[in-house]
């Protein structure tokens, strides 16, 4: 194992923070070092989407590719296996898999695979994936390449959920920052419907978001309208209750 490269995969995989962060490459990039730095001939790995399904991400070849899907097809295999328990799942010799993988284990083997391991992407109670390994030679896999193996994936999850989580909270500023800029722009249109109708606040705001919801749109999308003079003041009475007149 070349030390220096394998110190190098580490720094790649702690940096998610880059702006042009490419998750796709990311787990590309892993797939192909760990068949560079490990005893293992091929590697795929299976990532979860949103309801939780696995979903094939990466492989480091188009038979592999082609595996992992009819893992998945099949609804078994030991990247599910993993993924549901946490933990890391293999076989040293898939030609005497068959009671436990009967579909998978003979596919593997006609691909010219003879053991498997396969490796969670985990964090805590956390998981959001997992990495399959496969070695064309029958045996269990080394120890020293096991325990990088789990190094590299462990490092890929944190880098993937700190940008997930970066991500997301960077989401949520936007959308708050958008609901603030959309607050000045509805109390401006709130302002100037009352004056031109002669009703009070409360009853500008009625008027403007009746006609938001009698024509299912949002609320700051109908507030520019009217300061923009798209939408005339008058027609916002025909979407509320008669407006209350402003006390003098």
């Amino acid at each position: 194992m070349d030390g220096d490269r394998l110190v190098e995969t580490f720094v790649e995989l702690a940096d998610t923070l880059v702006d042009d962060f490419d998750v796709i490459d990311f787990l590309h990039m892993l797939v192909d070092r760990c068949v560079e730095l490990l005893d293992v001939h091929a590697a795929g790995l299976l990532l979860a989407d949103q309801q939780g399904r696995l979903q094939l991400i990466a492989t480091s070849n188009e038979q592999v590719r082609l595996l992992e899907l009819f893992q998945l097809q099949n609804d078994e295999g030991p990247c599910l296996d993993a993924f549901a328990a946490g933990a890391r799942v293999g076989h040293p010799d898939l030609a005497d898999a068959g009671e436990r993988w009967p579909r998978f284990a003979a596919a593997a083997t006609e691909a010219g695979f003879a053991a498997v391991d396969a490796v969670p992407m985990r964090l805590r109670s956390e998981v959001i994936g997992a990495l399959n390994l496969f070695r064309s030679q029958v045996g269990e896999l080394d120890a020293t390449a096991l325990r990088t193996a789990t190094a590299l994936v462990d490092i890929a999850t944190i880098g993937l959920l700190q940008h997930r989580s970066i991500h997301h909270h960077q989401v949520l500023t936007e959308q708050l920052q958008a609901a603030l800029n959309s607050r000045v722009i509805v109390e401006q249109a709130k302002g100037l419907i009352a004056e031109r109708l002669g009703v009070d606040m409360d009853a500008a705001f009625a008027a403007l978001r009746g006609h938001a919801r009698g024509h299912n749109l949002k609320l700051g999308h109908v507030a520019r309208g009217v300061i923009a003079g798209d939408i005339d003041t008058a027609e916002l009475l025909g979407t509320t209750t008669t407006p209350k007149p402003v006390r003098r």
